[in-house]
């Protein structure tokens, strides 16, 4: 039997409601440390304990709805990016693997803003013609490329800009051209003003259309994450004799992957011979880091 979340136990933020208010509401659930994610997430992943699960999705709601304030200047009601956010971060706790070594939120990240964007693009009628993947990429990068390329005092993109753009994101340059009458057009214009959430003061659309880069948060969780496992790697590489280690580095590690006969006449050995050391190499590799995975306390024991 299929698992599935039950969305009905979340807050909700309605149509009328404050965005204040919602936020205040789920500051309550509490953030998880490394070791309590990864022991909801397992419970979650083999015995389908949906209080894990509910517990992974209400400690990661104030990741959706930073992320849905990025693409406010969309001009679509708050509680419905939001509402397309959760969606996202259910589906990514249901796909989440622990065992992966990384954290939800850099996972669920992805999938928040996948749900958010394709939300935009069936509700404004004006990217209709954003059905391709690389037209989807257009729309949300334009503006970004448009800010690096583009002289302060330019209103206009030159053609070669134009053919930068295509360039860089896969289109045409007839899509381009026409993507930018569109998002300059007066029903969409980027340069429209949109009022404060209080309904003080004015700013620009463009102001608030989201980066598509991670946060500074997110990329700091990201980079320490990467740093772990990298300082694991190379800590629990010494267990290999200088061999293994090679035989590793040549079929696994490096960017450019030696084929295996290759190696069979480095070795002078059979090529199974240099599948059998890679294969075991590895596994004690694996061993090895989740073992002091487990005696830093980075990973349950249980």
């Amino acid at each position: 039997m299929t698992k599935k979340i039950n969305k009905n136990n979340l807050p909700v933020l309605t149509p009328d409601g404050s965005f204040e208010s919602y936020l205040q509401k789920i500051r309550k659930f509490p953030m998880l440390d490394a070791t309590e994610e990864y022991i909801l997430a397992k419970n979650w992943k083999e015995k389908g304990d949906k209080k894990s699960a509910h517990k992974l999705v209400t400690s990661h709601l104030r990741l959706v709805a930073k992320i849905a304030t990025g693409y406010r200047g969309y001009g679509l009601p708050m509680n419905e990016l939001v509402s397309e956010g959760n969606i996202g971060l259910m589906t990514a706790v249901k796909k989440f693997d622990p065992e992966k070594g990384f954290r939800l939120a850099t996972y669920a990240m992805w999938w928040i803003k996948a749900s958010i964007q394709e939300y935009i693009l069936r509700s404004w009628s004006l990217v209709k013609i954003g059905t391709t993947a690389a037209q989807k990429k257009l729309f949300f990068n334009l503006r970004k490329i448009k800010n690096q390329i583009m002289k302060s005092d330019q209103s206009n993109l030159y053609p070669e800009q134009v053919t930068e753009i295509a360039n860089r994101l896969d289109v045409t340059e007839d899509e381009v051209n026409s993507m930018e009458q569109r998002m300059k057009g007066p029903e969409a214009s980027l340069n429209a003003t949109i009022s404060g959430e209080d309904g003080e003061g004015e700013s620009e659309w463009q102001d608030w259309v989201v980066d598509e880069n991670a946060d500074q948060e997110l990329q700091i969780a990201h980079r320490q994450e990467t740093n772990k496992r990298k300082a694991l790697l190379d800590k629990a590489i010494s267990i290999l004799n200088d061999r293994e280690k090679q035989i590793l580095f040549d079929r696994r590690l490096n960017e450019e992957q030696k084929t295996l006969e290759e190696l069979s006449q480095k070795y002078k050995i059979s090529r199974e011979r240099i599948r059998q050391i890679e294969n075991r190499a590895f596994e004690k590799l694996q061993k090895e880091m989740l073992d002091q995975a487990r005696q830093q306390k980075l990973i349950s024991t249980n």
